[in-house]
């Protein structure tokens, strides 16, 4: 399976690790740490060094109960800093957004995926994205951020989610953007109970059967809290088992903030597979979706 990103083609034949660089003062698990843009360009290197096939740079906190940031700010702080790593790295950069000043803005300065917990939902956000020639990846949240946890509440969170990817998928092509550039993400922990983000785990392999990369972000989430009783700075042990069992049920990418940590994880899973452990099957449909806009 193969990603496109403007120019480049991401190959997804083996899984891999998406490193998480917050340039925001709130950010749930390492808010302030690297608002400073000489700090975010080093801590971007130390994840590329790690392993890390992508880095996403993020200006606005996403955690439950986290205040806006206006599209302003959003490219005063994350323009810069993807300008330097552009310079720097070859790792792809993508920019978590879902304002379409900003996904131009971190295109133009060498970004090339977006990845928008909307799903290309905010006002002129699918036509931005179209615009672009980036990869997009398309998450589902319930609500929106500052009132996500309040009270979620689902008949099936597992066909109702794959519904709602579904439906951006089709809004995408649409719009002319090809099945190629396009990323699922179920969502885990935005507007979702602990059960709700075990059941959406626990069904991956159907989300996957869509033919489309899925990535998954479990990375320190608040359901290891709930789960395991740890605070923030002890879940990398519940992070990297959820992010191997992702894997192996067929995700392709997984988003982390303990980038060596998990490309260790990962490995080791390719090295299962290189043994003869059975990789997930693709749906025999996306064989005939290739190059499909």
């Amino acid at each position: 399976m193969q990603l496109r990103c403007g120019t480049q083609i991401l190959d997804l034949s083996r899984p891999m690790v998406m490193g998480i660089l917050n340039v925001t003062a709130d950010s749930f698990s390492d808010g302030g740490s690297h608002l400073d843009p000489q700090r975010a360009l080093a801590h971007g290197v130390r994840m590329a060094e790690a392993g890390a096939s992508l880095i996403d740079i993020g200006a606005e906190s996403t955690r439950p109960g986290a205040d806006a940031v206006d599209a302003a700010e959003q490219i005063r702080r994350a323009v810069p800093v993807i300008r330097a790593l552009v310079n720097r790295l070859r790792v792809p950069i993508s920019i978590d957004t879902s304002q379409p000043e900003v996904m131009a803005a971190a295109i133009d300065a060498g970004a090339v995926m977006i990845n928008d917990v909307r799903a290309l939902r905010e006002p002129g956000a699918l036509q931005a994205a179209a615009r672009t020639s980036a990869a997009i990846c398309l998450m589902h949240m319930q609500g929106e951020p500052r009132t996500m946890q309040s009270a979620p509440r689902y008949t099936n969170v597992v066909a109702e989610v794959g519904a709602f990817l579904d439906e951006r998928v089709r809004a995408c092509v649409a719009a002319g953007i090809s099945r190629d550039r396009l990323v699922l993400d179920p969502g885990i922990g935005f507007g979702k109970r602990l059960e709700h983000n075990l059941a959406l785990l626990a069904a991956l392999p159907e989300l996957c059967r869509r033919g489309l990369p899925v990535l998954i972000g479990v990375s320190r989430k608040s359901m290891f809290g709930e789960l395991l009783g740890r605070p923030v700075d002890q879940r990398l042990a519940g992070s990297l088992a959820s992010a191997v069992t992702g894997v192996l049920a067929g995700a392709s990418i997984v988003r982390a903030h303990d980038v060596a940590e998990s490309c260790d994880a990962l490995r080791v899973v390719e090295a299962l597979y290189q043994a003869g452990y059975a990789r997930p099957a693709m749906n025999p449909e996306s064989q005939t979706t290739k190059g499909r806009t």
